[in-house]
């Protein structure tokens, strides 16, 4: 499990925390290069479906995914409060759409849970974990698989 190879300062995941429908979600914020309101996107074509398209970041083409539909979770309009992370995993930088970003949070290694404890519910290779916050559940996404690097369409 991905979990169990990282390094953690003090036994603890730092993570930005976003909100997909009624869902919290969490990335490391090692991988978070900064977090930005919604702008335009233009579609490319003989792209997959959850590719929303790509973006202008300072000059630079910046690829952005639909985080919802590559989870499977039913779509909503966008509201004031959908941001674009911007993610830097493997060299490969790419903007992700959520709903809302809550906040900044530290999850002791012995909180998190292995994926399997919610496979019923989501796709199990997207997800690396589980915080268990009292009464908060925070599904702790896999990047490398979420956004596919270096792997080929099943």
């Amino acid at each position: 499990m991905m979990v169990e190879e990282r390094e953690y300062s003090n036994n603890e995941e730092q993570l930005v925390v976003f909100k997909l429908a009624r869902e919290e979600y969490g990335v490391s914020i090692l991988n978070v290069q900064e977090i930005k309101r919604i702008t335009e996107i233009t579609r490319v074509p003989y792209t997959p479906e959850f590719i929303k398209g790509v973006m202008n970041l300072r000059g630079s083409v910046l690829p952005v995914i639909d985080t919802k539909k590559r989870l499977g979770i039913e779509n909503e309009e966008y509201t004031d409060d959908t941001r674009i992370i911007i993610l830097k995993v493997d060299e490969v930088s790419i903007g992700m759409i959520v709903d809302a970003v809550s906040e900044v949070i530290a999850i002791p290694q012995d909180k998190i849970e292995p994926p399997e404890s919610v496979v019923a519910r989501y796709e199990h290779s997207f997800i690396s974990g589980v915080g268990n916050l009292e009464n908060r559940l925070i599904i702790l996404l896999d990047l490398v698989e979420m956004i596919g690097i270096g792997t080929e369409a099943k």
